[in-house]
């Protein structure tokens, strides 16, 4: 599988990065969410994972854009966030509408486990 990382934190990418190729898988990185919504349209990823805090657009925002595209509406997005209180996941799941929700740190475990749903 393809995925890209979208995270403002380095230390993070690095971490989930690493994760998912050892398991196996192609990653690509992104510190920002410029420019992003063309190469998503491009449909070579299987999933995104979405920091929501971030300098220039937060994920939240930046979900919805993807939402509103026609050629990047049914992108699955996994919101990869620090943010882990009840209210912030759902928020994430149903008003942003991201298809899961991922807390920091990844573990191979959870990382798995998610990844079988995809």
């Amino acid at each position: 599988m393809r995925f890209l990382i979208v995270d403002d934190n380095p230390i993070d990418r690095r971490l989930l990065s690493s994760l998912l190729e050892r398991m196996g898988h192609e990653v690509d990185q992104s510190d920002s969410t410029k420019g992003l919504v063309e190469l998503i349209a491009t449909g070579k990823y299987n999933s995104v994972f979405l920091d929501i805090v971030m300098p220039e657009q937060d994920g939240y925002k930046f979900l919805r854009t993807l939402r509103s595209n026609q050629s990047t509406a049914k992108q699955h997005v996994v919101i990869y966030s620090g943010k882990r209180s009840s209210l912030e996941i759902k928020y994430g799941l149903k008003r942003a509408g991201a298809n899961e929700y991922l807390i920091k740190p990844a573990t191979q475990k959870t990382l798995a486990q998610l990844i079988e749903k995809v």
